[in-house]
């Protein structure tokens, strides 16, 4: 069995308290290849996180084991003290909400939400009260009587996130319950299930590839590439202080500039790119440093100007910024955002100068992939 760092069962720790739940060295292979390879992961009471990754990178598998529904090959998983690997699904205390709802289509959403097995044995008038207050939470109070064909996308959804609920349990699973449905609807549906899960304290593990997603809803974010996690951390240390390469690209839009580290910055092909290096990285060595679009910005083309001389290759209008393609004289293809207000009519084949934010320069660690 791998054996964990300090350094790294520090990033893998829950932000708050104790943990609730453990996972550790979990791996499971389907015909000799691993769909999760030696994860382990700590959540804390309440907290919610989120296993962003692409298609095919594990995270529904991992979803799956912890849930019980997919026995893992390897590896233990504890909620509290209790050890649950080998706990029966309805046993470990907690709510799936899966990506297709899997609603029944001939039950109403009050038959729905009430056919958890941990209500469905009460007395009529306890469930009919516990039904209805499920449906109030997720805002379906008026909508008991109809059938799931009667219901929009977004109340399909939370129908099952209703039913997920009725046994109260302690951690909840979902497993990219928004994909299906639109932008405006999807907006709406991350606010409502962001504040319902802290309003119940409840500890959530949620698996999307949705980016925007993943930042708007959790405390931190594991990504995950081929059965492995990548990285561990809030939102921002995500998007601004990536581990890895990987990270770096999979997050957000990255413009990775790889040089000699210099006294006055990044030495790119006899360039200098003025930056502010990190007190580990040595005079001499070669670094790539990550900047964000925004952390960019535009000049004039003045040879007194600071900055890397380049030509615009293509400017986007998306609202409230413009994105600029730049190809620099040192080679690089550069992304840059500026504020749409201050869009002066740049066009494509313009010359211009790409300036960076020194501050916000951030050194990959040597030899990421």
């Amino acid at each position: 069995m791998t054996s964990l760092t300090l350094e790294k069962l520090e990033q893998l720790a829950p932000v708050m308290g104790q943990p609730h739940i453990r996972i550790g060295n979990i791996r499971k292979t389907f015909s000799g290849n691993a769909a999760v390879d030696d994860v382990s992961l700590e959540l804390g009471k309440g907290e919610f996180v989120t296993l962003l990754g692409a298609s095919g990178c594990g995270k529904t598998t991992l979803l799956r084991i912890i849930a019980g529904f997919v026995s893992a090959d390897r590896g233990e998983i504890f909620c509290g003290d209790a050890n649950i690997t080998q706990q029966p699904p309805a046993r470990r205390g907690m709510g799936f909400v899966f990506q297709s709802y899997a609603l029944f289509p001939t039950k109403t959403v009050a038959q729905n939400i009430g056919f958890s097995n941990m209500i469905r044995s009460m007395p009529r008038a306890r469930l009919q009260a516990r039904v209805s207050e499920l449906a109030a939470m997720v805002e379906l109070e008026h909508l008991l009587d109809r059938y799931p064909h009667e219901l929009s996308g977004g109340q399909q959804q939370r129908v099952a996130l209703a039913r997920a609920l009725a046994s109260e349990p302690e951690v909840l699973l979902l497993d990219e319950p928004m994909s299906a449905l639109d932008a405006r609807i999807r907006s709406k549906l991350r606010a409502d299930l962001r504040a319902l899960v802290d309003r119940l304290g409840i500890t959530t593990l949620f698996v999307t590839h949705d980016q925007e997603e993943a930042f708007a809803l959790s405390d931190r974010i594991a990504v995950m590439s081929q059965g492995r996690i990548e990285q561990v951390g809030t939102p921002s240390e995500i998007y601004h202080r990536p581990a890895t390469r990987f990270v770096a690209e999979f997050v957000g839009v990255s413009n990775l500039v790889t040089g000699r580290a210099t006294q006055h910055g990044l030495d790119v092909e006899g360039a200098i790119w003025p930056a502010l290096l990190p007190d580990d990285v040595r005079i001499g060595e070669d670094v790539t440093l990550l900047y964000r679009p925004e952390h960019l910005a535009i000049q004039s083309p003045d040879p007194k100007s600071v900055g890397i001389p380049g030509r615009i290759e293509m400017a986007t209008f998306s609202g409230a910024s413009v994105r600029l393609q730049v190809v620099a004289e040192t080679g690089q293809n550069l992304i840059v955002d500026v504020p749409s207000v201050s869009h002066a009519g740049y066009r494509k084949g313009q010359s211009v100068r790409v300036v960076a934010n020194l501050a916000r320069a951030w050194a990959l660690p040597d030899g990421s992939k």
